[in-house]
């Protein structure tokens, strides 16, 4: 879009005015939708940050030190700006006024509607632990979430003594070392977001010690067995994890747990687990379970003119907390609000973690998907590859420690292809030796690359650079983990041909 002339049309009193709460990687999709669909003008986007649209998947990577606070930018202001979007930073709503049709914002000024659209996310849930909440209601200073770019800042202000200014030269917070004063850190959580903190602060040599209070890591993802690899994997990158143990009380000694263990640490860090953002549907008197009902136009089971997105809607019973299905639903919900016909039927999620030396994908539920299992594991070389076929099938799975055929397994998985009898063990092996001079595996164009915004291994190759991927696919800006394929697939650009099932058998989304 970027080579794109730019016509900006003044909205007419018969245009309906578009008002998204949110500032998201939800919103920011929907925005994108509704420019292509000639809405930009109509829109307005209410963004509590002072900060435009950026990827907060890849904030651990900022932490780690491996990408800057200005690479996680979806879209510049001024992107907006030239496509007629009134984005207003730092606008906390307050409230929904459906009889008015109004929303409400702090210090009492108003932004009428005809339609309003909830991309809210979650919140972090804070866990029991005596002492994390001081008598004066304020937090204990070295306690840390860890959600927002302001929440990384105030992390790496920590453990590097000193004020990040996120305005700033962005390439200062990479490759410090960490302050003298900080030397251990816990983190609360062994889910995707704990294991991505756990190594980034390990990797700027701070002593990192992971709390899990369930019995293996990964626990709502993987299985005991692929549990066990991570955390052998842990071990060896220098993380300790305290398995079946849950932090009770934060004292001046450390923190204690409720197997008697107490940790030194400077730092303690909150990554377990979240919920929707629902306070104002709530106020507004709309349906919410966990999440704000909605149905498959993404539109509030209680009132026509409000939709919810992402993180904090629920949809057929579920909500889901990743960013593909968030990016479906923005799509689908562009078109409803163009005017169009679109029905979001739920998809199937692929969930990556992103920290060095440590790899996982997920498909699906794996520990909750009944069929047929096919797994490989090795545990001394940190690996466990597991696949649930029914009917032929994939319909779920868990890669640990190698992703060498994750691009194939994804598209037989999101395309619900039809195995051979032997195939979906073939697709746990080794790759085999057929790759280009550089090394890496040859996919076929239509190999799905990213699966955040459903780009193929062909659309890649069409473009010439990185940032052209990006401005025209949208490919690395969601989880991060495409970018090393994209880059390789830009640098050679080279094809080999799917297994023959792969090519010709193609079974029907179930």
């Amino acid at each position: 879009m970027s080579g794109e002339p730019i016509v900006l049309h003044e909205p007419t009193p018969q245009q309906k005015r578009i008002v998204i709460i949110g500032g998201g990687m939800a919103a920011a999709r929907l925005v994108e939708g509704l420019v292509a669909r000639g809405l930009g003008p109509q829109t307005t986007v209410l963004a509590e940050e002072q900060h435009a649209p950026y990827n907060r998947i890849l904030l651990s990577a900022v932490l780690e030190g491996t990408h800057r606070p200005g690479a996680l930018a979806l879209r510049e202001k001024q992107w907006y700006a030239d496509r007629g979007v009134d984005l207003r930073l730092g606008s906390l709503v307050v409230d929904i006024h459906r009889d008015t049709k109004t929303v409400e914002l702090a210090g009492r000024t108003t932004v009428p509607y005809d339609q309003v659209v909830l991309a809210t996310g979650a919140i972090p849930s804070l866990p029991p632990i005596r002492g994390v909440v001081r008598l004066d209601g304020s937090m204990d200073p070295r306690v840390q979430a860890f959600r927002s770019l302001d929440d990384c800042a105030r992390l790496l202000d920590a453990i590097r003594g000193e004020v990040v200014n996120l305005s700033a030269d962005p390439g200062s917070l990479s490759g410090s070392q960490p302050h003298p004063t900080v030397r251990h850190a816990v983190v609360v959580g062994g889910g995707l977001l704990g294991l991505q903190v756990a190594r980034a602060l390990s990797v700027r040599g701070i002593a990192t010690e992971i709390v899990e209070g369930r019995d293996h890591l990964l626990n709502s993802q993987v299985g005991t067995t692929a549990g066990k690899v991570l955390k052998r994997s842990m071990a060896q990158l220098g993380t300790q994890v305290y398995l079946g143990a849950r932090a009770t009380r934060l004292t001046d000694e450390g923190l204690k747990l409720d197997n008697g263990y107490t940790l030194e640490t400077d730092l303690v860090v909150l990554t377990a687990g979240g919920r929707p953002r629902a306070n104002l549907a709530r106020r507004a008197e709309l349906t919410v379970n966990r999440g704000i009902v909605v149905d498959d136009q993404l539109r509030s089971v209680d009132d026509p003119d409000v939709y919810a997105i992402g993180d904090c809607a629920e949809h057929n019973a579920t909500v889901t907390g990743f960013v593909s299905p968030a990016w479906e639903q923005a799509g689908v919900l562009a078109e409803v609000l163009a005017g169009n016909q679109a029905t979001y039927e739920g998809h199937r999620v692929v969930a990556r973690l992103r920290a060095t030396d440590l790899d996982v994908c997920v498909l699906g539920e794996p520990e909750n998907e009944t069929g047929e299992v096919v797994e490989i594991a090795n545990p001394v070389k940190g690996t466990h590859r597991k696949l649930v076929v029914r009917d032929g099938r994939i319909v779920a799975g868990a890669l640990v420690g190698d992703l060498s055929r994750v691009g194939l397994i994804t598209q037989a998985f999101d395309r619900q292809t039809v195995l051979g009898e032997h195939e979906a063990g073939q697709l746990l092996l080794p790759e085999p030796s057929s790759t280009g001079s550089s090394g890496v595996p040859q996919l076929p164009d239509d190999a799905e690359i990213c699966a955040c915004a459903g780009v193929t291994a062909g659309a890649i190759r069409a473009c010439q650079s990185l940032e052209d991927v990006r401005d025209t696919t949208r490919a690395t800006t969601g989880c991060g983990g495409c970018a090393p394929s994209v880059r390789q697939l830009l640098a050679t650009r080279q094809t080999s041909p799917l297994p023959k099932s792969l090519r010709t058998v193609e079974g029907t989304p179930s």
